[in-house]
């Protein structure tokens, strides 16, 4: 069966060595077809370059909603800018806890603030269709460049070799989008390049069969990713499978019932001791301005998603939407380098109680605004309603100009190695052998010391304080809700924040949310799914 490549063409990713901007409809690699038919896969393969191109569709997929930039979706039902990746991934991780709250009434938005969605819910299906359609492509690079298909186009020995290591790349994104589904649907149908192509039906996993297959995935990209920091910026290598095989370890009861905290902090050991990657000292608010690409934060940013004002054009998803939803009221737009503000997602206040007062020795992660904005939330459609957040900034680190106003450069931390000093703490409060608290109290002191916050010592490593110094270093990047489910804390009543369970005081919810339901529109696609416990489709 012939497969139309024509959303592959438009984002070749400045990353990826190939010196183009993305919102360009007119450059030497546009290869967009003039009808669906035109553009098929085996015709673009016979381009060396398109190889590469795929790849950067694939890393771009993680920023932007569709090709030209947010336009021309990729997910059908849901727009390009309401359907990025990360936007996404904030949508889904933050919204639903005591670490964001949006003002904006956009269809279903609102029920991800108070835990009362529902299957109907087009932003979840969104979440599930960007996941399951990165995946596709994956399978479809990785059936395009088996040996055979190689030979078959006379491919070079250099260029296979390349190609050998952008599989590798494509496996892991592939697994990542796994991840994300495992850990916000659970039951999910696994399909990889040796599934037909056409319509069929895949067959629905349990969440423990779908833990097996990354766990196994991640394990065998040890062998073939780059080794540590000998890719280009942006792009991954075996630290970053490290990173994510820890990361599903340290929730490994949730997913499959069994505890793994041993072999998250035998991983986090390794990657912490020697992976290259190291320690940004450097003041926290760096990490996140313009040029935390280059002022020491690359230092620890394992696996950035890049971004770039004059190369990507997303204007609705991304660090696009953080940085400008989270800019309203008072606040100087300008002094957060953007154009403006759309008055969107702030903090709720049982968030801001985990920091220590700010007009005392303040914990510097604390990067609230108060300025005419209230700290209890009465009216959740009002951005003044709840402090302001200012922890992502589009100005450079010296204080100088991002490249524009409208479209940030601001990278995204999606993996960074003060996350691994959590993951290994935690996993020795937790009782792991592999996991020495001494050590771990000294890995936690140095976030504090970079933060001015005040030190710690092994009788304050209790389970409650590590979940808030988490949210202290960590928060609006995309953890909370995983984090709070692995905690216990995330429905039921033993944490409760203003609007859960659509009360400003808050209510217990039910602990069947801890995981979203399929969408209704998948399991009207596929039959053959069945719906989480405790939705009614």
């Amino acid at each position: 069966m012939k497969t139309s490549f024509k959303y592959i063409s438009y984002f070749f990713l400045m990353i990826l060595g190939i010196s183009m901007t993305l919102s360009s409809c007119t450059n030497d690699l546009d290869v967009t077809p003039k009808d669906d038919d035109e553009f098929l896969s085996e015709t673009f393969f016979q381009d060396p370059a398109s190889y590469k191109q795929v790849l950067a569709k694939l890393y771009a997929g993680l920023y932007v909603g569709g090709n030209d930039g947010d336009g021309k979706a990729d997910i059908a039902g849901i727009g390009g800018d309401f359907s990025s990746y990360l936007r996404l991934l904030f949508v889904t991780q933050e919204l639903p806890t005591d670490e964001a709250i949006i003002a904006w009434g956009d269809g279903t938005l609102p029920t991800l603030n108070t835990q009362t969605w529902a299957p109907a819910n087009e932003f979840l299906y969104g979440t599930y269709s960007r996941a399951f359609y990165e995946i596709s492509l994956a399978n479809e690079f990785l059936r395009q460049t088996t040996d055979e298909k190689l030979n078959a186009r006379g491919v070079d020995a250099t260029l296979k070799a390349e190609i050998a290591k952008f599989r590798a790349e494509a496996r892991f994104l592939r697994a990542f989008s796994y991840v994300n589904l495992m850990d916000l649907f659970g039951n999910v149908p696994i399909t990889t390049e040796n599934d037909p192509v056409g319509f069929f039906y895949p067959e629905q996993k349990s969440r423990a069969e779908v833990f097996a297959f990354i766990e196994s995935e991640l394990k065998d990209l040890d062998n073939s990713l780059v080794a540590p920091k000998a890719n280009e910026y942006g792009r991954i290598d075996k630290t970053a499978a490290k990173f994510l095989l820890a990361k599903i370890y340290l929730n490994a009861k949730v997913y499959t019932g069994t505890e793994k905290f041993n072999e998250a902090a035998k991983l986090s050991s390794e990657i912490i001791t020697s992976s290259g990657y190291s320690f940004a000292n450097i003041p926290y608010k760096h990490l996140f301005s313009a040029d935390n690409n280059r002022n020491g934060a690359q230092s620890e940013f394992i696996f950035p998603v890049v971004s770039d004002g004059n190369a990507i054009r997303a204007t609705g998803g991304g660090m696009s939407f953080i940085l400008h939803a989270s800019i309203g009221g008072t606040m100087n737009a300008a002094a957060q380098g953007m154009d403006g503000g759309w008055q969107g997602i702030r903090t709720r206040k049982e968030f801001v109680a985990i920091f220590p007062d700010e007009t005392a020795t303040a914990d510097k992660r604390g990067t609230f605004y108060r300025d005419g904005q209230t700290l209890s939330i009465a009216n959740v459609g009002a951005f003044t309603n709840g402090y302001a957040v200012t922890k992502y900034t589009n100005v450079n680190s010296d204080g100088t100009a991002a490249q524009r106003n409208d479209i940030p450069d601001t990278d995204f931390p999606m993996f960074r190695l003060s996350d691994v000093y959590l993951m290994y703490a935690e996993c020795a409060i937790r009782g792991a052998a592999d996991a020495n608290m001494t050590t771990a109290v000294g890995y936690i002191n140095k976030l504090r010391n970079r933060a001015n916050a005040s030190t710690i010592s092994a009788t304050d490593m209790t389970l409650n304080f590590i979940l808030d110094e988490r949210g202290r270093e960590l928060f609006w990047e995309c953890h909370r809700r995983t984090d709070l489910i692995r905690f216990g804390k995330f429905t039921g009543g033993d944490k409760i924040w203003e609007w859960k369970g659509g009360t400003q005081n808050g209510a217990a919810t039910a602990s069947f949310r801890d995981l979203m339901p399929i969408p209704a529109k998948t399991i009207q696609a596929n039959p053959t799914l069945k719906q989480n416990p405790g939705y009614a489709n």
